[in-house]
């Protein structure tokens, strides 16, 4: 499909350009990291894919690592050992107002979403689009679907594609749209995607970052 060799065309070019564009912030970022808090520079969540396939989606670390039983563990596993927070980061879509487990570098980060850069590599790599739905995580996919029973045929349609860097959701509110809505978002972008609305996004995703609307 013409689309899908075009748009693969311009992930490659323009993962590779931003890599280099922003190859001074990795930098400044990766010792910030490692001079204010414990563990390593990148981490690396499982998220679905197209088809449902899993794929480590590269992150710059922006929470603590915690020691459980004499093990260094990333702040997942400490949420998976609350069952308060756990329960309170479900019923908010997946994300916490106030996020103890977040790190002071890691506030600045998450704020202008400079944490996401890493996923130039996954786009890069093929895992993932400049362009695309969010990519979810497994267990967030599973328990939102039994919260809102309506939302899988959007989810089936969003597993079509590669998730995207940026996309829809992300220019548009971000945590301020719950998971039912943005799905609905996430498959309309598949239905209407074309070069033209992807290079739209794109050009939208640098006003988001700078104006941090709906980031947590």
């Amino acid at each position: 499909m013409l689309y899908d060799s075009l748009k693969r065309t311009i992930d490659i070019i323009g993962s590779t350009v931003a890599l280099f564009v922003f190859s001074p912030i990795f930098i400044i970022v990766s010792i910030l990291i490692k001079l204010t808090s414990k563990g390593p520079v990148l981490y690396g969540p499982q998220r679905v894919g197209k088809g449902g396939k899993l794929f480590k989606m590269l992150k710059f670390r922006s929470m603590y690592m915690y020691e459980i039983k004499g093990e260094l563990v990333h702040a997942e596993k400490y949420l998976e050992s609350n069952p308060k927070l756990m329960k309170e980061y479900q019923l908010n879509s997946y994300k916490l107002q106030n996020d103890p487990r977040i790190t002071p570098v890691g506030k600045f980060l998450r704020k202008f979403s400079f944490d996401e850069l890493p996923q130039l590599i996954n786009v890069l790599m093929g895992h993932m689009s400049l362009v695309g739905p969010r990519a979810y995580q497994a267990d967030e996919l599973a328990h939102q679907q039994k919260v809102y029973p309506k939302t899988a045929k959007y989810v089936r349609i969003i597993l079509q594609a590669r998730p995207g860097a940026s996309g829809p959701w992300q220019v548009s509110g971000r945590s301020f749209i719950n998971f039912d809505k943005r799905v609905v978002m996430d498959a309309a972008y598949i239905k209407k995607r074309s070069i033209l609305y992807d290079l739209w996004i794109i050009l939208k995703t640098p006003i988001a970052m700078i104006t941090a609307r709906g980031a947590i």
